[in-house]
Formats: C-alpha cells, sequence, structure tokens
C-alpha cells in the first residue's frame, strides 16, 4: 500500500507542488498533472492506484473527467479536493464515482488517513482466496468482486451504495450506526444522508421499503444486513 503510486491533479501549481512533497515524504510514489488532459496522459503511461483531483480546473473539470474515466470503465479510486462543502455537492461528487471527498482546507494528516482507507478497501484479493457470497433472494453479491448481479448481468452502484453493502457485507446480521457508516462512506455527512443512500440501496436489492428484509433498520442505532444466506466458493 504504502508503494502505491499517486497521481495528482491540481491546476494550482503552489498546492499540487506541495502534496507531491507531503505525500512523497510519507513514503508514497507520486507523479502529478496541472489539467484534466495531462491527468489523462499520466494515467496511459503509469499504473496509477489513486487519483488525488481537484474538482475546480479551467476547461475539463475534476467532476466531468471522473465521469469520463468510469464512462470507460477505469475503477481507480478517487479523492476529490473541493472549496465546496454542500452535502447535495458532496453526493453529486460520490454518485459521479468518487470514491471520497476532502474540503480546502484540510489536514495533511487527513488526506494521509483518507488515501490509506481507500487503498485498504480497493486492496485486491489475493489468487487463491475463498470468495463469499451473499444471496438476496435473485441477486448475489460477491465480496471479492465488489459486484451485486442478478444471474449473469450486473446491476450498477455508485460508489457511496457499493462502500455501504460491502461494509455491512463484510459482517451481516450485525448492526452499524448511522456514525460508524458515514465515517465507512469517507466523508462528513449527516445522519439524513445515510438514510437516503440506505433507501436507494434497498431499491437496488429489490427490499421492500415499508418492510426491509435485507437491510433492516435497527431502533436508535441504525441498519444492519440480512442476506438470505452466504456461502464461501472453491477456490478461484
Amino acid at each position: 500500500m504504502q508503494n502505491s503510486l499517486i497521481l495528482v491533479v491540481d491546476d494550482d501549481r503552489r498546492l499540487r507542488d506541495l502534496l507531491v512533497k507531503f505525500l512523497k515524504e510519507k513514503g508514497f510514489r507520486v507523479c502529478s498533472a496541472h489539467s484534466a488532459a495531462e491527468a489523462r496522459a499520466q494515467l496511459a503511461l503509469n499504473k496509477v492506484a489513486l487519483i488525488v483531483l481537484d474538482i475546480m480546473m479551467p476547461g475539463e473539470s475534476g467532476l466531468e473527467l471522473t465521469q469520463s474515466l468510469r464512462t470507460t470503465g477505469s475503477e481507480i479510486p478517487i479523492l476529490f479536493l473541493t472549496a465546496k462543502d454542500s452535502v447535495d455537492e458532496k453526493i453529486e461528487g460520490l454518485e459521479n464515482g468518487a470514491d471520497d471527498y476532502l474540503t480546502k482546507p484540510f489536514e495533511p494528516s487527513e488526506l494521509i488517513a483518507r488515501i490509506r482507507a481507500i487503498l485498504r478497501r480497493h486492496t485486491p484479493v489475493k489468487e487463491g482466496k475463498e470468495e463469499k457470497i451473499l444471496y438476496f433472494g435473485e441477486l448475489t453479491f460477491s465480496l471479492k468482486d465488489s459486484v451485486l448481479r442478478e444471474g449473469a448481468e450486473k446491476i450498477p452502484l455508485t460508489s457511496t451504495e457499493l462502500i455501504l453493502l460491502k461494509t455491512m457485507a463484510q459482517s451481516p446480521r450485525q448492526p452499524f450506526s448511522r456514525e460508524d457508516l458515514a465515517q465507512r462512506i469517507g466523508h462528513r455527512v449527516e445522519e439524513r444522508t445515510v438514510d437516503v443512500q440506505i433507501t436507494r440501496l434497498r431499491r437496488k436489492l429489490r427490499d421492500d421499503s415499508r418492510h426491509p428484509q435485507f437491510i433492516q433498520t435497527v431502533r436508535h442505532i441504525g441498519y444492519t444486513l440480512y442476506p438470505d444466506s452466504d456461502e464461501k466458493a472453491l477456490p478461484q
């Protein structure tokens, strides 16, 4: 993880240089870009583990770059840097493919903590490890490849929905507080925002919102995931 290559994209040269210097001091390998176009060139040349991306850039914005990368199938995790801090704007960024949000100005130590948390979430499962499958009616969720399926068809999830499902799927039938789930999402949100995302995830799981079976509300605490069953497949 510590040897991961981080791509820093920001049109502010001073901030970009400071981030590069700080990340290198913390043991990361770092490359940088001042625009979306230069970022694409870096991605073509290097195997990048994570992108630290400014949203407000001239020309193609960070949000537009993220949308383009996700449309073309890129799964490289992205941490947004932004001067905007409203909940609605954060949700917009996450739903368009960002993995986390950090509002400027920020503490360097918080940036490192968030980078490490994202890299942990995206660490590939080692070959030969058993694959855990959870069942939700006709749907299945694989913890190995983090994909929700109906038969062979993949059901698209936003980054936030995936984080919530994967977090609870790792400990099914165990309650998670709204505060804990917000922290797992990786950005400061209000509890009502977690509730909204849970409602959307329930729809993806074909869960009855009035009488939910798969994601049940734990009064005064938060939520618990109740799959129909789970089993371990043979080693891949």
